[in-house]
């Protein structure tokens, strides 16, 4: 952990907000910008990242010193996930807190990522073992970037998340409100599916940054089943430009 600079925990107090889609896409963004990144997927359960990512199929292995190697998508960006790790597509992870603790630790302890800019931790939903053993395990210089969608069913979630933060003195690099109404590919009208303005009402309540809004686009769901990073190929678009405009407040925090 003393070799990464900076670590950026992905967290979200509710299910299917796209959390997994906002990391890939942060962690290709600052790959993007030149920084050395690495890109760590803990959600157990539900690996996500090796698909979003195009790496299905793909296996991690020990390097000469028996150290874990990540898998190198790109010069500047590597990753690991428990789903490099599974014989198969089907397996399902069944482990109690204490042997998902133990994994979670042996991944920041024994992964070889060389020198890292940046470290973004795909977390899963809730704040329970495996966000709880990332927080507890990462060290210094780790901030959270919380993800909602508008409803209010999706705040009451993460404004939980933002509670845990406080609780273990995690610093919260802002919120993100994903999903935040979808321009109409035919009309060119703006629709708001889920509302709009949650995130941003939440971030002034519980007094922390708000990072942007990210419109829904029918390219971030192809990006993510075809596994080429939206970024990659669409950083023009308004999630594109949503997308980077994030980014450069991560880079350059207030």
């Amino acid at each position: 952990m003393e070799r990464i600079g900076r670590k950026l925990l992905v967290l979200s107090g509710k299910g299917g907000v796209g959390k997994s889609t906002v990391a890939a896409n942060l962690a290709t963004s600052l790959a993007q910008a030149g920084k050395k990144v690495g890109l760590l997927d803990v959600d157990l359960h539900g690996p996500s990242i090796p698909k979003i990512l195009g790496l299905d199929g793909q296996r991690l292995a020990a390097d000469a010193t028996g150290s874990i190697a990540p898998i190198h998508l790109s010069e500047n960006l590597a990753v690991v996930s428990i789903g490099l790790l599974l014989q198969s597509a089907k397996d399902a992870v069944i482990w109690r807190g204490p042997m998902k603790h133990n994994v979670i630790r042996q991944f920041l302890k024994d992964v070889n990522w060389g020198r890292l800019d940046y470290l973004v931790i795909d977390s899963p939903p809730g704040t329970g073992d495996e966000p709880l053993a990332v927080a507890q395990l990462v060290g210094q210089d780790a901030w959270a970037v919380v993800v909602t969608t508008p409803q209010d069913v999706a705040i009451a979630d993460v404004r939980r998340s933002v509670s845990f933060c406080n609780k273990l003195e995690l610093r919260v690099a802002g919120i993100i409100e994903n999903m935040s109404g979808m321009i109409c590919p035919h009309c060119g009208k703006r629709v708001d599916l889920f509302k709009v303005g949650g995130g941003e009402k939440l971030a002034l309540e519980m007094d922390v940054p708000f990072l942007g809004r990210i419109p829904l686009e029918p390219g971030i769901v192809a990006s993510g089943d075809t596994g080429k990073p939206f970024m990659e190929s669409s950083a023009d678009s308004p999630a594109g430009q949503a997308f980077a405009a994030i980014v450069e407040l991560i880079l350059n925090p207030t």
